[in-house]
């Protein structure tokens, strides 16, 4: 297989409901909003769906996660994790998402399609405060996240390029009981 018919799946995971621990997710909102990416690359919002994405991960040779990550650093630092790291990945431990991507990976081995997996992922300052937004400084690493992610679809046989007209940015959410 050519790298150009590689199939890449950008998966950007987290729970949104809790500020940096939606990382991935905002992440894969701005790769969409800001990039064209050739026929071969999918970018999709898994947010906290554990095996109900399945059926996508087993359509693609290479899956790029994207994710918070505790991996001992200062906040806002970017790591890539492959092979016994991915535990490191929120969204690689046990939670309450009903299973892990680990396990999830290790269904798709047994089904007949254990993709390369690699994260890209962020050390979040707080993903325990219920909140819509990103910290500041997870805010403010997006964009060296966003380039880390872009070089992996590189360097699996993706291509990308920025839109001339990239659609609006997310506006922050007010909390509903504001005045």
């Amino acid at each position: 297989m050519t790298d150009q018919s590689k199939r890449i799946l950008v998966l950007g995971v987290g729970n949104i409901l809790f500020t940096d621990e939606g990382i991935g997710v905002r992440a894969a909102e701005e790769l969409e909003r800001l990039y064209d990416f050739s026929a071969n690359v999918t970018v999709m919002d898994g947010g906290t769906l554990g095996t109900r994405l399945m059926d996508p991960i087993l359509n693609c040779e290479q899956l790029i996660v994207v994710d918070a990550v505790l991996g001992d650093g200062p906040a806002g630092s970017v790591y890539r994790l492959t092979g016994e790291d991915l535990r490191k990945s929120l969204a690689f431990k046990d939670s309450m998402h009903q299973t892990d991507l680990v396990d999830t990976l290790i269904m798709c081995e047994i089904v007949g399609n254990r993709p390369e997996a690699v994260i890209i992922g962020m050390e979040p300052l707080d993903y325990h405060t219920m909140g819509l937004e990103l910290s500041p400084i997870s805010k403010e690493r997006q964009e060296a996240l966003l380039g880390f992610v872009l070089e992996e679809i590189a360097a699996a046989g993706g291509a990308y390029e920025k839109k001339a007209m990239p659609g609006p940015a997310r506006q922050a959410e007010s909390p509903a009981h504001q005045e």
